[in-house]
């Protein structure tokens, strides 16, 4: 298992690497280019035996219209399955075995839950460990906020 400071360290690389790659900001920097800034933060504790799991990311807007379509499509496409959204929201609240999530999806197979398995590590939403499956905790915030934002867009949070 990772130590905390090689997860620290993997998050800071990672947000070096897309802030260095699409005109992202820094704390402190104002919005990079004209169109300003999106970006979104989270501090969340949905697992008792875990600390909260803290993300923050600040973004070029227009540079946000040029990421690549592919793996934006597939995360998105990942999330767009009643089953698979059913299986994400279970594995926020911590990892869980087969037989678990066949029951949080309401499947009638396992069979089938790999095939939704298979698309959500696909996409990187979900990740395997050893004989069980979680959200990795760099992907909490960051599916929180798509389920938000889809909430948002449909008109549910008013």
């Amino acid at each position: 298992m990772d130590t905390p400071e090689a997860r620290l360290d993997a998050l800071e690389a990672r947000v070096a690497a897309l802030e260095e790659g699409a005109g992202g900001t820094s704390a402190g920097d104002r919005p990079t280019g004209e169109a300003g800034e999106i970006g979104y933060h989270g501090n969340v504790r949905l697992q008792e035996d875990k600390g909260p799991i803290t993300w923050t990311i600040g973004y070029d807007a227009a540079a946000t219209l040029g990421l690549a379509a592919g793996p934006v499509a597939e995360v998105l496409a990942a999330l767009g399955h009643p089953v698979r959204l059913a299986l994400v929201r279970r594995l926020l609240t911590g990892p869980a075995g087969t037989g678990e999530l066949v029951d949080a999806a309401e499947l009638s197979s396992s069979g089938q839950l790999y095939h939704h398995l298979r698309t959500l590590t696909a996409a990187r939403v979900v990740e395997q460990d050893g004989r069980t499956y979680r959200v990795p905790d760099t992907g909490v915030v960051p599916v929180l906020v798509a389920l938000l934002a889809a909430a948002d867009l449909a008109g549910t949070l008013r």
